[in-house]
């Protein structure tokens, strides 16, 4: 266990998930249930991702994951692209000391060329000043969508297959997820979902094969640690089988 984890009562520290993953859903109906416009679910959301990861790291989780914004979203109204996008830019400048403080690296996953460049820039300076940082790291989906990670992989090794550089039967999982852009970070033990809604969203498709599901009601900006800790729980109080029976997990 890492020096200055706090464990909560009814969690397994010698349990506690390399990698978790959230998808960050509900901004919007949660400002529209309080009479406001979509974007004051998405500026009033960063206390949420703040308390979340602060609560990761309190714990020894080593990765953590957020889908901050998909491939699909794109297709979503301009004024709110434009400003979600001036808000990810602030919110990486006004956090990066706070990573910095707390040993956390900034690392991110995804179309980032798609990115406005003021916001690419923000991106890669946090990423450059968080390098070296060990504690955790933090990982932002942005413009990521599962599928089309999926397609570029492949397209890269059929690139290989024609240059005569590969065979097709020398392909396997291991070379697949190398071209992927999550490689060199573990699959996530458990995905969790915001505002009930039950289905992955594009999300982690191929690293998702035996992830462990939390689907929580409420949406994200009321989201605290304490609901992490409580999805850890959840996730310590399953048997993860991996396609054996339960007999063979036990007796291993």
């Amino acid at each position: 266990m890492q020096s200055g984890v706090v464990v909560p009562a009814g969690i397994d520290p010698k349990r506690i998930p390399n990698h978790v993953a959230i998808i960050m859903d509900g901004n919007g109906r949660w400002a529209k249930q309080k009479g406001n416009q979509r974007i004051f679910g998405h500026r009033s959301a960063i206390a949420a991702v703040r308390d979340t990861v602060e609560g990761a790291a309190s714990v020894g989780i080593g990765h953590l994951t957020l889908y901050a914004f998909s491939t699909e979203n794109w297709g979503r109204p301009k004024l709110e692209v434009d400003a979600l996008m001036k808000l990810l830019v602030a919110t990486i400048r006004k956090e990066t000391d706070t990573l910095q403080k707390n040993g956390i690296r900034l690392n991110a996953i995804g179309n980032l060329a798609d990115l406005p460049a003021t916001t690419r820039r923000e991106v890669a300076e946090a990423m450059a000043a968080t390098a070296i940082n060990t504690r955790m790291t933090l990982t932002l989906a942005l413009s990521y969508g599962s599928r089309n990670d999926l397609v570029q992989a492949v397209q890269k090794l059929a690139h290989r297959v024609a240059s005569g550089q590969l065979h097709p039967e020398d392909i396997t999982e291991t070379l697949v997820a190398q071209q992927l852009s999550t490689w060199g970070i573990p699959d996530p033990e458990l995905l969790i979902r915001t505002s009930g809604e039950l289905r992955i969203s594009n999300f982690l498709l191929w690293e998702s094969a035996y992830t462990e599901f939390v689907v929580l009601d409420k949406f994200w900006p009321d989201f605290r640690r304490e609901d992490l800790f409580e999805a850890l729980r959840q996730y310590q109080s399953r048997e993860r089988r991996f396609g054996k029976i339960s007999e063979q997990i036990q007796a291993s």
